[in-house]
This record gives structure tokens, C-alpha cells and sequence, in this order.
């Protein structure tokens, strides 16, 4: 899509991913594959668009939520492995083995699904072993079987990995640490039933800056590929571990227009629900941009924008369809001027965590839902 037809868009830092991915090139080493996590249109930056810079720039591997998502990474002509994280439906199964997808057997029922396509043989499988989140994954007692029952139909289990329950929400790593060691006991465990994994792998972004041990056979970056901190916890605790100097750089910055301007006076009130009155004569900018283009309603009468390098505060409900800022205090604003919603303008910026601090969430969410379906335009 032409972004000058659209009324918000997303610009993409190349450098700023390269950069990112660079830095988790250094964190895993040269003896061990990097993944870049592109998932649900890669953290909303855009999936094609980043799994090319991303390759370019050192990962080796990219991972999908989908096999949609996989079968589109393969259709722009990219062939690097790919894993598939989530479920694949029975009537994608065979299409996503013939593109020579990962595919992930996270149940017993999931391993013999697999099995039983005509596409089984050669393909690479990986097992997703519970430790303790108790979201998907198989439990010790089931992974033989379910090892087996793949190598029977001639499929490589080429991977195992788990997930951390709360390694970004805590400087206290604990429960982490339990993971980990199960982690372990159940790679001993297949060992010991004449199953030998390759590649296992465990870290997420956080993990991988914090704990080197977990770092295995591949390390898995999603959050920081985008120049985003897990959270501040991490943060804190790559700072004890003298782990902080990643020097990440934030890839999105999310644009609209102002598409109309006018004068409220004094006393009058501005939007749905009347939540915000002026108190004195305002110069209202209208945006064509919404919570149903991702700018979340709890946003209303609390975030900043930026127009022409000055902050203009979003007043009144956010709409649907239309957002209203405060832009009085902008010299010469005018119709037709572009306003930095998530990102910088010359000394001012608007970053996820402050949208997701206002919004109650993460900056994972801000960045994931700005403006599904609007242009990803690179830029550097």
C-alpha cells in the first residue's frame, strides 16, 4: 500500500533492527544459531519486511506463531528455517511440510497428527516440553512416546525448547532456575531412552541477555530485535550483571496527518462522553487514527503526541476512527502536518513503555497492535 494514501502508517528503522539483531549475534556467539521471532507480523513492525533486514543482519533462523505466517515468509522467497511455534491445523499440515517448515508437537495428539501426513518423512519436528508455564508443551511422561511414534514416520526431532513463566516480570529468578533444571532432567531423561535432541533451546530475549546458560543450541530473540526491553525488571537485572550494554535502538515509529484544525473556546467541551473541557480558547487538532487502528481508549485525555517537534496532549475520548490533540501550544500547526504518535521528532519522543505505562499493559501490546493493516514503510 501507498502510504500516501493511507491515514496513519509505520516506519521501520532498518538500522535500528540490524542493529538489534547484531547485538544478539554478539550475546549468542558464533557457535549457535540465532532465531529472530517475527510473529504476529513481527511484534507489528511487519514480517516480511523485517525477516529480510533480520537475516541480513546475522539471525540464521526465524520463528512464526502460524504455518500462514511461514507459508507467507516462504512465498516472499525467503529460505531460511523457519519454526512454527503454535498449532498447525490438520488442513494446513501438508502445505506446511512440503515448504519444509519447523513444525512444533507440543501434545501427543499434535506428535500423531504429524506422524500420520504423508509429508512426516524428512520432516523437522520440535517437541515443546513443559517446565512449569503450563501453557503448550508435553510433560516428561509424555515425550518418549511421542518422540517415537515421529522417528517412526520418518520425521527428524530436531529441537526441544520450553518457555519461561516469569523471567521478564521479576528480579527474583527462582522459579526460572526450576525451570531450567527441568529443563535438563527431561533432556536427560530422552537421553537415557536413546533420544538424543540437537538442538535444544530455551532463551527468550530476557534470558538470553541475563543467564548464558540458556542458551543451548539456538537462542530465540523477539522483544529485542524491535530495540525493546523485555521490561524494567530485566533491565535491573541485566544492570546488576553488568548486562546493559546492548545499546538497543526502537525500529517503529507510528505517523498520521492532521487532517482538520479548529478553535474551541473557552468552557467548551471536546468529544464522546464530554471527559475533556477547555479551559481556554484551544486550538483542537483533529487525527484520523483510533483504537480501531490500535491506539488503545485508555490512551484518552493521557498521552502526548508529537507535532513539529513539540508534545501536544491527546484530549477528550479516543474514537474509533479519530483521536483530537491539543496543538496550541505548536507554532504554526497546521492541516496536513504529520504527527509522531509511538517514536521521536527531533528532541521529543514518545516511547511503547510510556504508551503502555498509561494504557496499563506492556510494550509488547502497544507495539503489536499499532495500526494492523496500515503500510510498514523501511526507512535508513
Amino acid at each position: 500500500m501507498d502510504a500516501s494514501m493511507a491515514n496513519t502508517w509505520i516506519e521501520i528503522s532498518a538500522g535500528a533492527v540490524a542493529n538489534n539483531v547484531a547485538a544478539f549475534r554478539g550475546i549468542a556467539g558464533p557457535d549457535r544459531a540465532l532465531m529472530a521471532v517475527v510473529k504476529s507480523d513481527a511484534y507489528g513492525h511487519g514480517m516480511r519486511e523485517v525477516a529480510g533486514i533480520a537475516l541480513g543482519a546475522g539471525a540464521d533462523w526465524l520463528g512464526v506463531f502460524s504455518a500462514l505466517e511461514g507459508l507467507a515468509l516462504r512465498e516472499a522467497g525467503i529460505d531460511a528455517p523457519i519454526l512454527v511455534f503454535g498449532p498447525v491445523p490438520e488442513a494446513a499440515l501438508d502445505r506446511a511440510l512440503a515448504a519444509g517448515l519447523r513444525l512444533t508437537a507440543a501434545s501427543p495428539i499434535a506428535a500423531a497428527a504429524i506422524a500420520a501426513r504423508p509429508g512426516a518423512k524428512g520432516a523437522r519436528v520440535h517437541v515443546k516440553v513443559e517446565t512449569g508455564t503450563n501453557r503448550q508443551g508435553m510433560l516428561a511422561g509424555e515425550l518418549p512416546g511421542a518422540v517415537r511414534l515421529l522417528e517412526a514416520a520418518g520425521a527428524v526431532v530436531e529441537g526441544a525448547y520450553t518457555h519461561f513463566a516469569d523471567i521478564e516480570d521479576t528480579t527474583e529468578h527462582a522459579y526460572a532456575a526450576k525451570q531450567k533444571a527441568r529443563f535438563l532432567e527431561v533432556l536427560d531423561g530422552l537421553r537415557a531412552a536413546g533420544v538424543e535432541i540437537p538442538m535444544p533451546h530455551t532463551a527468550c530475549s530476557a534470558a538470553a541477555i541475563l543467564f548464558p546458560e540458556t542458551h543451548h543450541a539456538l537462542v530465540r530473540a523477539g522483544i529485542g530485535v524491535y530495540g525493546l526491553w523485555p521490561s524494567k525488571e530485566t533491565r535491573v537485572s541485566a544492570n546488576a550483571l553488568g548486562r546493559n550494554r546492548l545499546g538497543l535502538r526502537p525500529a517503529m515509529t507510528w505517523k498520521t496527518r492532521i487532517a482538520q484544525i479548529k478553535c474551541v473556546v473557552a468552557g467548551d467541551y471536546v468529544g464522546y462522553g464530554r471527559t475533556f473541557r477547555a479551559t481556554r480558547s484551544t486550538l483542537l487538532a483533529v487525527l484520523p487514527v483510533g483504537y480501531a487502528d490500535g491506539y488503545d481508549r485508555s490512551l484518552s485525555n493521557a498521552a502526548r503526541t508529537i507535532v513539529r517537534g513539540v508534545r501536544a496532549p491527546v484530549v477528550g475520548r479516543v474514537c474509533m476512527n479519530m483521536m483530537m490533540i491539543d496543538v496550541s501550544d505548536v507554532p504554526g500547526a497546521a492541516e496536513g502536518d504529520e504527527v509522531v504518535l509511538l517514536g521521536s521528532q527531533g528532541d521529543e519522543s514518545v516511547t511503547a513503555e510510556d504508551l503502555a505505562r498509561l494504557a496499563g499493559t506492556i510494550n509488547y501490546e502497544i507495539v503489536t497492535r499499532a495500526a494492523p493493516g496500515a503500510p510498514r514503510i523501511v526507512v535508513e
